[in-house]
């Protein structure tokens, strides 16, 4: 007999798990499941990190109705959750008459959207804010609401805590078909076999459009990834004067290429905005460097190439979906539903930027929609919201990692000498709710490898500690899941089969 649930949710995504943690309040049975190795592995795991503040979004839609609620629900959240998090605000610069027409538009925006604290300041105002602004700065619509996290370090910190109270997760685990009685849904088949389920969260990021096909509804709903692509710059090298975020004037293709500050110290310039066919096309291309570092110039001049230390790319769930809201003339909105087609099914599609903001409260409006649809969703008593976050060693003073050492030695052996992360902090990661299993997860949880050796002094020590921890062989431990071996043979071996071939001769 299936194992049966009364939610699964498709995606472990920062708004699969989101919507995980919130419904963890309630008496239920859930499972998220995630086609990956780890969480977060999909369109969170390539974000400017930027938590928008609301004046971007066409009043009335989806988007702006859950990116203002998300802004707001974000420092309650990430303080009950141990996730960095800097309400820095951000800026959008203008350098020209055009631009400053798009900056009153985005001001009345933002206000129509119920975002505080919006304010116009002069090109004067905002080079003495930030000294690196290019110099021909006119003005800059400066909105203090906005801020910035860590998406990867979000997107695990808020899965553990669903864990924490009953939410079973299962990786590797890729959707394959619903189960159907009549038009009513009864659970979901993968490729770990069948789960009965009550209810369906359809959170699959950029494959949400071809889960609810196979529910049979919105047949004309598509998903056209766009892929961004990133520069990441060396922090002991380049940093923006304060931490903050500076976007150019938006155009058609979205919010423009940004310079910003990142919680870990470096800065970060992107994304880019090119439609692809293929959902995994990741690759970094030299006309995309190229235009990310054209436009990074336009907001900074002073970046220089030799700052840059990684470079990265992912892709946004762009859907064609048009608003709820009749009276706005937008087909580029989330879709946040249960459809009348099928029961038992929710529908979060089309979630792109400002996704990772809005999560929060995109979560909130699945839990109105259950209740709305008549589920009687009754909270736990001992639901436990507070998630700490494990040791980071390079963030405490020399007290405090003396201490830390005394109880575990392990924090007293550095690992990664760029970002000074400590065994202990591997073992922790490794042993955690939500077990770290793969290189990139100890990375997205430590912030190991991302210094300017990128891993080349770390990857080794990190291979024997994951094979050691987790009982395999080396060439078992993998960077990210199946089909990405470290290791592909032992050194003698290759030296054996040189003397089998000259013996031969």
């Amino acid at each position: 007999m299936a194992q049966s649930y009364d939610v699964i949710i498709i995606g472990a995504g920062i708004v699969g798990s989101m919507v995980a943690r919130f419904l963890s309040k309630y008496k239920l049975d859930i499972l998220l499941i995630d086609k990956d190795s780890d969480v977060g592995m999909g369109t969170s795991s390539a974000n400017s990190a930027a938590v928008h503040a609301g004046y971007d979004a066409l009043p009335g839609s989806n988007k702006a109705l859950t990116n203002v609620m998300g802004v707001e629900m974000w420092p309650q959240v990430s303080e009950e959750l141990g996730i960095p998090y800097e309400r820095c605000g951000d800026y959008v610069v203008a350098v020209s008459d055009e631009d400053m027409t798009m900056l009153n538009i985005l001001l009345e925006r933002g206000k129509e959207n119920g975002v505080p604290g919006l304010e116009i300041i002069s090109g004067e105002e905002m080079r003495r804010r930030e000294p690196l602004i290019r110099p021909d700065a006119i003005g800059a619509l400066w909105a203090p609401t906005g801020g910035i996290s860590d998406p990867l370090t979000a997107t695990v910190a808020v899965a553990e805590n669903a864990v924490m109270n009953g939410v079973t997760v299962m990786l590797n685990t890729a959707f394959e078909d619903f189960l159907m009685d009549g038009n009513t849904i009864t659970g979901i088949r993968t490729n770990q076999g069948d789960f009965e389920s009550r209810w369906v969260v359809n959170a699959a990021g950029l494959y949400a459009d071809e889960v609810m096909h196979k529910a049979g509804v919105r047949p004309d709903f598509v998903i056209h990834p766009r892929r961004g692509e990133y520069l990441i710059l060396d922090k002991v090298e380049f940093q923006l004067t304060q931490n903050t975020i500076l976007f150019p004037a938006p155009s058609n293709k979205g919010k423009g290429i940004l310079v910003a500050s990142t919680l870990h110290g470096n800065v970060i310039i992107g994304p880019n905005a090119n439609f692809v066919e293929d959902k995994t096309d990741k690759d970094m291309t030299r006309e995309g460097v190229e235009e990310i570092w054209s436009g990074g110039k336009k907001l900074v001049p002073s970046v220089n190439r030799k700052h840059i230390i990684a470079e990265f790319a992912g892709l946004r769930a762009t859907g064609n979906a048009p608003s709820p809201n009749p009276e706005i003339d937008y087909n580029q909105d989330f879709i946040i539903e249960i459809p009348e087609e099928v029961k038992g099914l929710v529908n979060l599609g089309g979630i792109e930027s400002p996704g990772f903001t809005a999560s929060p409260a995109i979560a909130i409006k699945v839990i109105e929609l259950l209740k709305a649809a008549g589920e009687d969703l009754i909270e736990k008593p001992d639901w436990n919201p507070i998630r700490e976050a494990p040791p980071v060693f390079r963030h405490m003073d020399k007290h405090q990692q003396a201490d830390l050492i005394a109880k575990e030695p392990a924090y007293g052996r550095i690992v990664c000498r760029c970002e000074m992360v400590t065994e202990g902090e591997i073992l922790a990661a490794i042993h955690s709710p939500i077990p770290a299993t793969t290189y990139d997860a100890i990375k997205r949880r430590t912030w190991l490898g991302t210094g300017r050796c990128q891993g080349g002094f770390d990857m080794p020590r990190v291979v024997h500690i994951l094979s050691e921890e987790l009982g395999i062989a080396p060439e078992e431990v993998t960077k990210k899941g199946d089909g990405s071996p470290l290791l592909y043979r032992r050194t003698k071996d290759v030296q054996q089969d040189h003397i089998v071939v000259e013996d031969l001769i």
